[in-house]
């Protein structure tokens, strides 16, 4: 997206002092507002990544008052979360499963990213149908910034089936994502359409027998949900 941006302002001031005048303002125009969309979102991200709560994990503690217990993280190529998970909650069970695959993930930003972050050691590789994780045995899974990387709703699906299968009875599911949303629509323009619309992470928890429990912001632009599986 940042690549694209760039080209895009660099085209259109490059390109407008060789076009009739209409043209040529349309070409400024365009540039200056492919350069907007750029600064923007390149402010929001800094906001989000580098300036929030975010990566601290501060949020957690009042979706899980009683902390994470046994825990799965789910990754999708980049993990930034169970590090700090398990300095936080050291006395709990970890287990790090990536669903890393080129077929099924097909964002460039995401490889690039494995290359600088490689995944922790003990990590397992997984699928979404085929979480290599036991049933029934996690008080909490975590998927933040994972399950949209997953582009195909069958594969989304299955994720999700899989989570409830891994879960205890009365476990929760703790999903990190932006949203397709106003507020990220403005910040990242088109970019926003790489995430999912709330409506989606809604009909995949009912899909999969999780009920919402709690929705928090953070930073404006990111949404943590917390689904629960029955106690039954």
């Amino acid at each position: 997206m940042y690549a694209a941006g760039l080209g895009a302002t660099a085209a259109g001031l490059a390109l407008a002092p060789h076009l009739p005048r209409i043209p040529a303002a349309l070409a400024r125009t365009g540039a200056l507002t492919a350069a907007a969309l750029l600064a923007g979102s390149t402010a929001a991200s800094w906001w989000v990544y580098d300036r929030s709560a975010l990566h601290s994990l501060d949020w957690l503690g009042d979706l899980l008052p009683d902390g994470p217990g046994d825990h799965l993280v789910i990754a999708t190529g980049l993990d930034e979360t169970s590090r700090t998970l398990s300095e936080q909650h050291p006395r709990t069970r970890q287990q790090i499963v990536d669903l890393y695959d080129p077929a099924l993930t097909t964002e460039g930003s995401i490889r690039r990213a494995r290359r600088r972050v490689p995944p922790r050691p003990g990590t397992l590789p997984g699928h979404p149908s085929r979480l290599p994780v036991a049933t029934a045995s996690q008080h909490t899974v975590f998927a933040v910034f994972a399950a949209h990387e997953l582009r195909l709703a069958p594969d989304r699906e299955a994720l999700f089936a899989e989570i409830t299968r891994t879960l205890r009875p009365g476990g929760t599911l703790v999903l990190v994502e932006h949203l397709r949303d106003g507020p990220n629509t403005a910040a990242f323009g088109p970019g926003a359409w790489h995430f999912m619309p709330r409506r989606e992470w809604l009909r995949l928890a009912r899909g999969a027998g999780l009920h919402a429990v709690a929705e928090t912001k953070i930073a404006t632009l990111v949404t943590a949900f917390t689904f629960r599986r029955s106690s039954a």
